[in-house]
């Protein structure tokens, strides 16, 4: 009895120490920015609309961060020193990571099949 108690009490211990949201995952989306989030529509420069791609490096560079948009759910990219950002920009992407609430760490950026 004691033997079986110590087991489910490691058992317990360890599980607190993994956040129960926590989620490793494959997702297809967006790389975007924080100032337009899922929608880069009112993004227009000397009367022109610039491409997705062109208003999300403009956005970050003027102080925006990254973010994933999934199914319309924007998410904040908890690494964005990560290369691939900056080549996947505004371009629809398959990523690898961990989710956790509203926050992404992102392992992996590549072009979908």
């Amino acid at each position: 009895m004691r033997r079986t108690f110590l087991i489910l009490l490691a058992a317990s211990t360890a599980m607190l120490k993994v956040p129960l949201s926590a989620r490793t995952g494959i997702w297809t989306g967006i790389i975007s920015d924080s100032s337009c989030g899922a929608s880069h529509d009112a993004m227009t420069e000397h009367g022109t609309k610039a491409t997705d791609k062109q208003c999300t490096q403009m956005c970050v560079l003027r102080g925006a961060k990254y973010v994933f948009v999934n199914e319309g759910r924007v998410l904040m990219v908890k690494n964005q020193d990560l290369a691939d950002l900056k080549t996947f920009a505004g371009d629809r992407v398959m990523v690898s990571g961990d989710l956790t609430g509203d926050t992404i760490t992102l392992t992996k950026i590549v072009a979908p099949k």
